[in-house]
């Protein structure tokens, strides 16, 4: 497998500052990602175990990409459907939105 830390870097740079800091003993590392003035746009806590494993870091990646679009204002059925394409070929499980619905609740 390659790095994990250039694969997450690669993901979001150069859009983003990406920067790591260690976040305990047991291998987790925090993931920080910043805007060109500093202010922070998304963090996230990574486990050792994330990290190793291809899937699991490929479904980490796509989490923040979700969150960081939701939080821009994307719609959440919009940011599912570039999601499912890009994702190994296989569709994500879909969100079910109630009706009158204008979001979907995670």
């Amino acid at each position: 497998m390659d790095n994990p830390f250039q694969l997450l870097t690669d993901a979001f740079h150069p859009q983003y500052r990406v920067n790591f800091s260690i976040e305990s003993l047991d291998g987790c590392v925090m993931l920080t990602l910043s805007d060109a003035r500093g202010a922070v746009i998304a963090k996230r806590r990574i486990s050792a175990e994330q990290r190793r494993d291809p899937k699991r870091l490929h479904n980490l990646i796509q989490s923040v990409q979700f969150g960081i679009a939701i939080d821009q204002g994307q719609a959440a059925r919009e940011v599912l459907d570039t999601l499912s394409s890009a994702h190994l070929g296989r569709p994500l499980k879909r969100v079910q939105l109630s009706p009158g619905s204008p979001s979907a609740r995670f």
